[in-house]
């Protein structure tokens, strides 16, 4: 009887070996694919950021041009140009 359950027990434990084994595959597998779903996401999210960056970046440069704030200073804020009478160097003794 002995020699009968050995082969039995052997295979048990192989076969519950092999099904461990496939689940824990089939779990591996679907991380993978979740991950990888993740990181396109996350890839895609990146790329809209650095075109928004590089909009950003080319407002601020407008926005910063020396034209534009002479007409902001003259249009918005009513300022004028100093005549040159009216501008004075004062140097440190």
């Amino acid at each position: 009887m002995q020699a009968r359950q050995q082969p039995f027990l052997l295979v048990f434990v192989f076969a519950v070996v092999c099904v461990v084994s496939a689940v824990a595959l089939v779990y591996t597998k679907h991380e993978s694919r979740k991950l990888f779903v993740e990181l396109e996401g996350l890839t895609h999210e990146r790329d809209n950021l650095n075109i928004e960056w590089g909009q950003l970046q080319i407002e601020q440069s407008t926005w910063a041009q020396h034209a534009r704030i002479e007409q902001v200073a003259t249009d918005d804020l009513s300022l004028v140009r100093p005549g040159a009478t009216e501008i004075f160097v004062i140097e440190r003794p």
